[in-house]
């Protein structure tokens, strides 16, 4: 039985419209049930209606929006000597995105309003202007870290 080299990352292969990394990997966050063609025709509606809020390159605003959501710190749960602690660890780059763009589909799909497409591009507009729910979501995370900061010393 052979098993699959988990140690290796799997390379991202950029959307066909914008050649963004970022866009893809946003498409296969919205992503329900395989259908993918479904989850890009939502986030090209959302770059469009970007575009027609702001009159900039939706590209950099959703590339903003990331950075603004990105979180630096975050909170592990480790257990030491029967009692669990919640040690503050650093946040790699790669996982940072990922949490940005997962709490931006999150909250995305918890608003209110029409379509799913306009929903996230609200979402993207606020994290870009440092407002809305995954903003409050990596504020959280940090004063999480923050508040467990005595903890530190059990970083592995």
């Amino acid at each position: 039985m052979s098993r699959r080299n988990t140690s290796k990352k799997r390379f991202i292969e950029p959307d066909p419209i914008y050649r963004s990394k970022l866009v893809q990997m946003l498409t296969v966050r919205v992503l329900k049930s395989g259908k993918k063609s479904i989850a890009q025709r939502i986030i090209y509606n959302a770059m469009d209606v970007i575009k027609e809020k702001s009159q900039s390159d939706p590209l950099t605003i959703l590339e903003q929006a990331v950075r603004n959501t990105t979180p630096l710190v975050e909170v592990k749960a480790r257990r030491i000597g029967g009692s669990t602690y919640q040690v503050p660890i650093e946040v790699r780059a790669y996982r940072g995105t990922n949490l940005a763009l997962r709490w931006i589909t999150k909250f995305a799909k918890d608003r209110t309003g029409r379509n799913m497409a306009s929903k996230l591009a609200n979402e993207i507009l606020d994290a870009s202007n440092e407002t809305g729910n995954s903003i409050r979501k990596r504020d959280e995370t940090h004063r999480m870290a923050e508040a467990n900061k005595a903890f530190a010393h059990y970083r592995y």
